[in-house]
């Protein structure tokens, strides 16, 4: 299937959801089948020794792609089920070029490791996934990788002092962003981050920016239209969507992807054809999953913000004209999504007696799924984070986050309901 489809000499551009029906494959390829089938090979017979070299000679940037790209060589560097959902990928966020991984770990370390240099700084914001904040604040620093960090309360300019005072002026490598941020469902201006990223950005080199695009992406939030160099999922969650996979994604420029596969390449870090086919599968249904999630999530989240047992409700859709988030999310932001996070009144023991009477919602990590999911970030997720910088970041003791599924609205309310009534 083609973007673009053309009868009586008029030109129909498909949307994005019909894409995912077919695009980057072609039944002719594979016997007429309708759907890509599993490549299930470790590597590809050449027809002859001139191909497997000039094969090699373009997966190792020496020659230019053919115009059908580079041959199929060995499933750690290309096999047909990745590079067909790498190109469908790329639909939704508008990307020259997609790489995918067997994680969202794999993705964010094997672009931030390719990068980032010894004696670089990495600029993050905060809050972010636990597992994020502990590869730079940790693994990082192993590698001579030094860590900033930025606030939602943060301005520009605020910003760009902290990086001076820091003595990171001529060492910034890459601002880093998660928005909306994982717990809190805060925002950060991603217009802003690119703007200081051009601040710090010489002649001779240029300051990255990339962000984990997990919560609303890839069909409510679109970084690279706002000037990001590189965005990163979990496609484990909406992706993915039904909590049966593991892998990651990273998205952006055909230079900076092809420098990301090269390093992946290397680690060993790509997803396997099974996993491929499985997306694959998913990207079909992505729209639908997202928005009857979102959807529902809306009332459950106004549902929740009048409730006597529930302290507080963070959540895109209660944003109101006059608040600085607002803005932000208007601006960047096509819809609120389905990630609800909530205060119940007490403290960590209320907040446990809230999860473990529920009935029908699992009490579990991950997002993104069909299937609600409602889980303590404090405990949990975000666990390797500093007491001190929970705190900060407002990850509450009493604080849980669910993840909006997409069944009958009224029977997650309804286990909602009777759990909070055991707080």
């Amino acid at each position: 299937m083609d973007k673009e489809l053309i009868s009586n000499g008029k030109k129909k551009v498909l949307k994005p959801e019909t894409l995912m029906m077919g695009y980057g494959y072609k039944p002719e390829w594979s016997e007429g089948a309708v759907k890509c089938p599993i490549f299930q090979t470790s590597t590809f017979v050449f027809e002859n020794a001139k191909d497997g070299k000039e094969f090699f000679e373009m997966a190792h940037g020496v020659r230019e792609p053919g115009t059908h790209g580079a041959g199929l060589i060995y499933s750690r560097i290309n096999n047909p089920d990745l590079e067909i959902l790498e190109d469908r990928l790329t639909v939704w966020d508008n990307a020259e070029a997609c790489a995918v991984f067997d994680s969202g770990m794999a993705a964010i370390s094997t672009a931030v490791l390719e990068l980032l240099k010894p004696g670089d700084v990495l600029l993050s914001s905060e809050p972010i996934y636990g597992g994020t904040e502990y590869f730079f604040e940790t693994m990082l620093a192993k590698f001579g990788i030094k860590t900033m960090n930025f606030g939602v309360q943060h301005t520009r300019q605020q910003i760009i002092n902290m990086v001076e005072r820091g003595g990171a002026t001529n060492k910034l490598g890459m601002i880093f962003l998660e928005t909306p941020a994982n717990p809190t469902n805060c925002l950060i201006d991603i217009e802003m981050c690119v703007d200081i990223a051009k601040h710090f950005s010489t002649k001779d080199r240029k300051v990255l920016t990339a962000l984990d695009n997990t919560f609303l992406g890839p069909v409510f939030q679109h970084p690279l239209k706002h000037g990001i160099d590189l965005v990163l999922y979990s496609a484990t969650k909406y992706i993915g969507g039904h909590s049966d996979v593991i892998a990651g994604a990273c998205l952006g420029s055909k230079g900076l992807v092809n420098r990301v596969k090269s390093m992946r390449s290397v680690l060993g870090s790509m997803a396997s054809p099974l996993t491929g086919w499985l997306l694959l599968r998913s990207l079909e249904t992505l729209k639908m999953r997202m928005t009857t999630a979102a959807q529902s999530a809306q009332e459950i989240a106004l549902w929740l913000s009048t409730h006597p047992k529930v302290e507080k409700v963070l959540y895109l859709g209660l944003l109101k004209e006059g608040d600085p988030q607002y803005s932000i999310y208007k601006k960047q932001c096509l819809s609120p999504g389905a990630m609800i996070s909530f205060i119940v009144n007490g403290d960590e023991q209320a907040s446990f007696r809230f999860l473990d009477s529920l009935k029908m919602v699992k009490l579990a990590v991950s997002l993104g799924g069909t299937e609600s999911l409602a889980e303590h970030p404090a405990a949990m997720t975000h666990s390797a984070v500093e007491p001190h910088k929970r705190k900060e970041f407002g990850i509450a003791d009493n604080l849980v986050r669910l993840s909006v599924g997409v069944e009958a609205t009224e029977d997650i309310i309804w286990d909602l309901d009777q759990a909070l009534a055991q707080v």
